[in-house]
This record gives C-alpha cells, sequence and structure tokens, in this order.
C-alpha cells in the first residue's frame, strides 16, 4: 500500500516517516521509503550519517533509466522521451512491485539496516547548483509519482513517500496516489492551517487524510487539536528521549522506544491497512487519468509534440496487468 506523510516545515514528518518505516520493518513487512522533499532528510533519520546520505542516488538523475524501463513494450507510447510525470501505464507497460529486484531499484534504491531489518531508500535528490533559478522543484519530484504511477503494491507491502513540507504536494497529482495521506500538526495555530489547506484541496479528491498530533504535550495540545480538525485526529505523539538522542547522532535501538510512542505508530498501521483494504482501483486510475490530461492539455503537447491523451490505455489498472518481463 502507499503512505504520505504530509505537514508544515518543523511539524516532524520526517521523523513520525521514519519512525512508521522503523515500526513496518520491525514487523518484517517489505518497505520502500522514498524521500520526496527537496529538503532531504529521510536518510539521515533512519540512521544514516551526513556522507551516506549525501551519496544516494537522486531518482531526477537517473530519469531516462526509469521511463525507459516502465514504459516496456506499450504500443501507445512512441518513445520514452513523450513520458511525463502523469504517464499512466497500459498493457505492455512495467510494474514496480515494493520486494522485488528491478533496473530502477537497482539504481536508484539503497538498503538501510534498520536494527536488523532491512527496508529499501529512494530520493528524489536536493536542488543542485545548476538548478538554480532554472528549476522548479517540481522537475524532481516527477520520478517519484512516475514510479507510482507504475506500482501494483500488495496488502502486505508499504511504499511509505515523505512529502515536499506545506501545501505544495498539492501542486502535482501525487497527492492522490496514496491509500492514506497522515498529516502531521503540531499543536498551534500555524500547524492546524495546513490542515486547513489539506482539507480544502482535498475535498473534491476523497483522499483519506488523517491529522497526527506531534510535540503534544498534555490534555490542552489534544484539546486543541481535536477541536481544530475534529474526528480526523487519529493519534498523537509526545516528546521521545528516543528521538532525541538519535537526533544528536547517536543509534539506540528501536526496543527502546517509548510505548506511547510505539501505540501511535501501531494505529497509524491499522488504520493504512484498513484503508488499503477499501482502495478503489477504478477511482485511482480515473484520478490517474484526469491529471494526465490537465498536464497534457497546460504544458505537455507543446513541449513533446504528441497528443499525450493517446497514451491512454482504456479499463486498464495495475490489479488487472499482465506481468511483464523485468
Amino acid at each position: 500500500m502507499k503512505i504520505a506523510f504530509v505537514g508544515k516545515g518543523g511539524s516532524g514528518k520526517t521523523t513520525l516517516s521514519s519512525l512508521f518505516i522503523r515500526h513496518l520493518a520491525a514487523q518484517g513487512r517489505p518497505v520502500l521509503a522514498i524521500d520526496a522533499d527537496i529538503n532531504q532528510h529521510l536518510g539521515v533519520a533512519l540512521g544514516l550519517d551526513e556522507e551516506e546520505a549525501a551519496a544516494l542516488p537522486a531518482m531526477g538523475a537517473h530519469l531516462p533509466l526509469i521511463k525507459d524501463y516502465l514504459r516496456g513494450t506499450n504500443p501507445r507510447i512512441a518513445s520514452a522521451d513523450t513520458m511525463i510525470k502523469t504517464t499512466p501505464p497500459g498493457e505492455g507497460s512495467r510494474l514496480l512491485r515494493v520486494d522485488e529486484d528491478n533496473p530502477v531499484y537497482r539504481a536508484c534504491a539503497r538498503p538501510v539496516d534498520l536494527d536488523g531489518h532491512p527496508a529499501r531508500l529512494m530520493v528524489t535528490g536536493p536542488f543542485t547548483e545548476a538548478d538554480l533559478g532554472v528549476a522548479c522543484y517540481h522537475s524532481k519530484t516527477g520520478a517519484v509519482e512516475l514510479c507510482l504511477n507504475h506500482m501494483t503494491d500488495g496488502r502486505d507491502e508499504y511504499a511509505v513517500v515523505d512529502m515536499t513540507a506545506g501545501s505544495d504536494s498539492f501542486a502535482s497529482g501525487m497527492f492522490t496516489r496514496f491509500d492514506v495521506t497522515f498529516l502531521v500538526a503540531e499543536p498551534t495555530r500555524k500547524g492546524v492551517a495546513v490542515y486547513r489547506q489539506y482539507k480544502e484541496y482535498a475535498r473534491d479528491y476523497d483522499i483519506a487524510l488523517h491529522v497526527v498530533g506531534n510535540k503534544v504535550e498534555g490534555e490542552d495540545d489534544v484539546a486543541f487539536l481535536r477541536e481544530a480538525v475534529g474526528g480526523d485526529l487519529l493519534a498523537t505523539v509526545g516528546r521521545s528521549d528516543w528521538v532525541r538522542s538519535t537526533e544528536k547522532g547517536n543509534r539506540p535501538s528501536f526496543d527502546l522506544l517509548e510505548e506511547p510512542a510505539r501505540q501511535a505508530l501501531g494505529t497509524l498501521r491499522r488504520t493504512a491497512d484498513a484503508a488499503y483494504a477499501r482502495r478503489d482501483w477504478g477511482r485511482y486510475r480515473q484520478q490517474m487519468v484526469h491529471f494526465h490530461l490537465r498536464n497534457a492539455e497546460s504544458w505537455a503537447n507543446a513541449k513533446t509534440g504528441v497528443d499525450l491523451a493517446t497514451q491512454i490505455d482504456p479499463g486498464f489498472t495495475p490489479a488487472n496487468a499482465s506481468p511483464q518481463p523485468a
């Protein structure tokens, strides 16, 4: 299943997404962790040192390989050059599974050891000097969106994405690619303001949005969040000595994480599992097509010189795809 963590900068979304990834890995679940934030912090939150995190391969740097692999033998796609971030899969396309070996993962993913439990980590890559003043961060996150469009994931497989901060996640159709979205909010007016933006933007797209209160210090904070977000408040997390220790560069065993935080992570997992059981493949495909047509009409047809509406394969969803050789 596909899970997003969103929230304003500094809310702790990267910390909570990394805890959730560790929680899943400790239970033996296959996990693909994706850092889709240009400010790349997920690797460090998962225990890599700064040099190791900086050496992770950027997905954007391997976009031609990603496109060529995912295109497969799809006759509706004339060449990899005509693929854009919203290009949907069709008959002949290659699809990604969370727990498999393929050229995309070999080029872009790196294993991380989480207390003896493996996970894969992929990153969009940060802005480079060549990007400054000439590129938008969506040019980086496009590789993530394309992979999510071409991912067929099982009930016990988890793709966990640490999204870009604030409401910028809605600047592309990627926000509709998830079974559940966890919005991390502090008990402050600024913290809940991002929630209100998300709620408004997601209203017409049937997004499963749940709020995780972070940095909660007492019942007053819980009451503030409950009044602001109502029934969308799913769980709260308070101060953690375990988290503070890791932020100082220590590597305590995940077994030492405080019990209240463990209970919150369990609530998140059960909520994600329930959301996957309700996945509507028809709606999933409809939203994919909707955003592809919007991108095609607004800029991509002119850029590629192709009517990208012809890439849409009627009736195709990842759920009914025939396996393609890697």
